[in-house]
């Protein structure tokens, strides 16, 4: 399986429109891929919250049109990354979408954990309650969003779920980088899945984004990794690796504490 990881450079100046049209040019370009991956929240800007209203659109949206054309034109399943979702009932989410070869819609997660801590998404948008995951015809992929990586429990519920590849957007501050770095190979080790980590990079809304989108193995090993700049990251690697690695060292096997195992008081 070839997978890119598409790290955005996502800065105020631009529109959305521009955002859109260099996104889908990259993957146009991408043919032969059999999966591409966008990061989070790339046309409004995961940090420029006066940009949300603004820029808020359907799962049937411009970014859906064109990312669903991109996507057919390549013959890739595409992680469109995340948008900002309006609901019927005006409620805002950040919202991911997976395209299939053929340019369907297949599968779209709204993310549940929030940050900010009382601001910014926190308080901006709506949380998502639904765990997903989308049969492809290389496995079965999850979904989860930038901060959802510090959670444990859903990578759990994914893998619950029969992930073999959690895709995670992400638009992490440069910051806190080395947390980045240690979490997106924690998850693939622990649930023993590969993980595709795109994340954006540049300056927006006043945050310095990480950049250093990896693609991680069920061994923990990182396959691929970017710097800080606008660049695309590709890696071949065998999903058969996810069953064999499961055989090799069988510890999920020996779960406990798995929900509903045992008893409280």
């Amino acid at each position: 399986m070839r997978a890119s990881l598409v790290q955005l450079s996502v800065d105020s100046p631009d529109t959305a429109g521009e955002r859109r049209e260099r996104a889908a040019a990259t993957v146009r370009a991408r043919a032969g891929d059999d999966m591409v991956v966008l990061p989070e929240l790339w046309t409004a800007g995961a940090w420029s919250y006066d940009r949300w209203d603004r820029d808020a659109e359907g799962i049937d949206g411009p970014t859906a049109e064109v990312m669903s054309a991109a996507a057919r034109r390549a013959g890739v399943w595409l992680h469109a990354g995340s948008i900002v979702e309006r609901d019927a009932d005006g409620t805002l989410y950040n919202t991911a979408l997976l395209f299939d070869r053929a340019g369907d819609l297949r599968g779209h997660y709204r993310k549940i954990h929030r940050y900010g801590f009382d601001t910014g998404e926190a308080t901006l948008m709506g949380g998502g309650r639904d765990i997903v995951t989308v049969p492809a015809d290389f496995g079965v992929v999850g979904l989860a969003i930038c901060y959802d990586l510090r959670f444990p429990e859903l990578f759990r519920g994914l893998l619950d779920a029969g992930a073999e590849l959690v895709v995670l957007p992400a638009a992490w501050p440069a910051a806190r980088l080395g947390h980045w770095r240690l979490l997106t190979r924690t998850r693939a080790l622990e649930e023993q899945v590969f993980v595709l980590a795109c994340c954006a990079t540049g300056v927006h809304g006043g945050m310095e984004q990480g950049g250093h989108s990896a693609a991680v193995d069920p061994w923990g090993t990182v396959l691929g990794e970017a710097g800080t700049a606008e660049e695309v990251v590709t890696v071949d690697f065998d999903m058969g690796e996810v069953a064999r690695i499961r055989s090799d060292l069988p510890v999920l096997r020996d779960r406990v504490l798995a929900l509903g195992a045992v008893g409280s008081r």
